[in-house]
Order: C-alpha cells, then sequence, then structure tokens
C-alpha cells in the first residue's frame, strides 16, 4: 500500500492491490492493517534508524485492533499510470541510490530467525538480510524528482541484496516487453540503458552485475507464482489486474523476451 503527498487529515491514502480502502492518514499518523510480522518489522524499522537510514516509516504503535500506526512521510508518490516524472533517468539512479543506502543500514541488522516471514516474493535462496522485495513506484516517496523515501515494508523478508536489485528493477526499468511496459509506463523507455543506470546508482559490482539479468528472470518467476496463489485464492483484486493485463499469455511474453534478451541486457551491464 502506498501513501500520497499533500491532503489534509483524516484522508484515505490510495493506490496498491493490498489493504485497498484500508489505509487512513490522520496528521503526522498513517494508520493502516498490521501485517503478521508487525512486531518484528517494527523493531527492524527503529534499528535502521540507529544504522543511519532516515527514510522509512517510523513505528508509533500497535492497536488492539489489529491495525498499526506509523509516521506519514511527506512527498510525491506514483500511481500507475506512471507520470514521466518518475521514470526519469535521474529518477531511477536516485531509486538505485536509495536501495543501496537502506541495504547498508539493514547488513547491520540481525534477522530474527524466530519470525516466520512471509515468503510470497521473498527470495528463494534465502539469506542473512532483510530485503524490502516489494521497491515499486507506489512505495518510493519522491521530493523534488529524487526518491527519498521507501514504505511499506510488509513483504520484506531475508533475502540477497541482489535479490531486492532484481526486484526493483521489475518495476522501474521496467523488466517487461513493449507491449507490457506500455499498458502503465511512458512509451519509449531504453531498458538496456535503464537497467545500468540502477545498478550504476546502486553500485553493483562487475560480479553482481553478471548474475542480474537471471536473478531478474528468477524474481519474475516468483512474481508470477504470487499473482497464481492470489487468482486461485479467489482474490478479485488479482482476478481482475489478471484480467485487465493480458492474463497469463502477458506472463508468457514477459519471460519470454527477458530470456531471449539476456545477453543485450547482460552486454548494457557490463558496458
Amino acid at each position: 500500500m502506498t501513501a500520497a503527498g499533500g491532503g489534509a487529515e483524516d484522508e484515505a491514502l490510495v493506490g496498491g492491490m493490498v489493504n485497498v480502502g484500508a489505509v487512513f492518514r490522520r496528521g503526522a499518523v498513517v494508520e493502516r492493517p498490521a501485517p503478521r510480522t508487525a512486531h518484528a518489522l517494527h523493531a527492524h524499522l527503529l534499528a535502521l534508524k540507529e544504522y543511519g537510514f532516515d527514510a522509512a516509516p517510523t513505528p508509533v504503535r500497535l492497536l488492539a485492533d489489529g491495525r498499526e500506526q506509523l509516521t506519514f512521510i511527506p512527498g510525491d508518490v506514483a500511481l500507475p499510470p506512471f507520470p514521466h516524472w518518475v521514470m526519469t533517468e535521474a529518477a531511477l539512479r536516485s531509486v538505485g541510490e536509495l536501495l543501496r543506502r537502506l541495504h547498508e543500514a539493514s547488513e547491520s541488522i540481525a534477522v530474527d530467525a524466530s519470525v516466520e516471514w512471509p515468503q510470497a516474493l521473498a527470495d528463494p535462496e534465502g539469506g542473512t538480510m532483510l530485503c524490502h522485495n516489494d521497491v515499486c513506484p507506489e512505495n518510493v516517496v519522491f521530493r523534488d524528482g529524487r526518491a527519498a523515501a521507501l514504505i511499506d515494508f510488509d513483504q520484506a523478508a531475508p533475502g540477497r541484496p541482489l535479490w531486492d536489485v532484481a526486484m526493483t528493477a521489475r518495476y522501474w526499468v521496467p523488466m517487461l516487453d513493449p507491449e507490457s511496459a506500455a499498458a502503465v509506463h511512458p512509451a519509449g523507455l531504453d531498458v538496456p540503458t535503464r537497467l545500468r543506470i540502477l545498478a550504476d546508482g546502486y553500485g553493483l559490482t562487475s560480479q553482481e552485475r553478471a548474475e542480474l539479468p537471471g536473478v531478474i528472470e528468477q524474481a519474475t518467476a516468483t512474481c508470477r507464482a504470487f499473482v497464481a496463489d492470489r487468482v486461485s485464492e479467489g482474490d478479485p483484486v488479482f482476478i481482475q489486474a489478471l484480467h485487465e493485463r493480458g492474463g497469463w499469455q502477458r506472463w508468457d511474453r514477459v519471460q519470454g523476451w527477458l530470456v531471449a534478451h539476456r545477453e543485450s541486457l547482460s552486454a548494457a551491464l557490463l558496458h
């Protein structure tokens, strides 16, 4: 779920496909359904601040009715169809830089192994660092054209830093065939160039750049399985979205496109 900039008190915050209509801003506080991992997430968010990452909401409290309160982060959040300002190359680079800052703080925070972290979008190979796993445009707050903060850590789970980069690339480059991208992204985005810009912003090593296209394919398969699970459970939001976005044929097309362009994407990253 996302936060929108500006607005009056007691306003409903829109966006996202989960918690629709259940997130409200009340002054300086956002109130929303608490994820199952809320206790551990609140501890993690507080630890991020201790390690110098101030670009995430601060937990306020858990409520008895199963909701949580977090600080509201002012700024602009883009909703689909995405406007040009959020898809500029400068914006993209700033997303990579922000993700790197998150990871540098997260690497110092021990992951609570007793917590059943959500697995739907988690790195299947696991890891020792808590990844965000859902750095989509709806979950990044911008100020003056630059990524300023991350919100909605509900899908956070242990994984490799490169997994988080791959998941982020899917949404921001985007890692889609042109027909699929045209549905919600501005026309004419240069995927290989944008993938390199994201990698540069994050500061990927040569080895990580070589591995990234394969991890993106892995992340895409995980996202497809996530959607399939939601559809099989009868979730009306995901059923409608799947229908509106071209059904399973779109997923086939995207995955085929990634495989077909693996070499050119690798070349762009290592250029």
